[in-house]
């Protein structure tokens, strides 16, 4: 029964098997030798470099916007489709303030303009300010608008979405 117990534990790799089984060979000699290698690569792997941390911060933004440089330049559109919206984006994405004139989309497409517009500014930290009835001002953040309209401070609608 010993022998029956001692067999199903080798075949479970519980217990390693009994030497005299095998035949001391050349056969033999390579299983024991490939045994060996993989101990010495076990203990390779076991053995960890250590890991330096870096403590230094790193800005995501590596160039100051144009806007910084040079504000002689503004940027205005009369975007007549929705597929416009990319010149805008891009325009105030290099830092350069755009005036985004509606008045000649529809109704509908204007207000995804604003939306647009207003996820833009959102994202870059800009701010976007009505000039006249769908005539808009989208400044970056490196740049700050100055009105002397005394009707600014009236809490009203930003655009009619109904």
């Amino acid at each position: 029964m010993a022998g029956t117990m001692r067999k199903m534990m080798e075949y479970l790799s519980l217990a390693e098997p009994e030497d005299e089984l095998y035949e001391d060979g050349p056969e033999a000699e390579a299983y024991r030798e490939e045994d060996d290698v993989r101990t010495e690569v076990t203990e390779r792997a076991e053995h960890r470099a250590e890991v330096t941390p870096i403590s230094r911060a790193v800005s995501l933004h590596t160039e100051e916007p144009a806007a910084v440089e040079d504000l002689r330049r503004i940027v205005t559109v009369h975007p007549a489709t929705y597929n416009e919206a990319r010149v805008i984006g891009e325009a105030f994405r290099e830092g350069t303030p755009v005036i985004m004139n509606l008045t000649g989309m529809s109704e509908s497409e204007a207000k995804r303009m604003v939306d647009f517009a207003a996820g833009l500014v959102f994202g870059l930290h800009g701010a976007i300010e009505r000039v006249t009835n769908r005539v808009f001002l989208l400044s970056p953040a490196t740049v700050e608008v100055e009105s002397d309209r005394a009707d600014e401070r009236i809490p009203g609608r930003f655009f009619n979405q109904s």
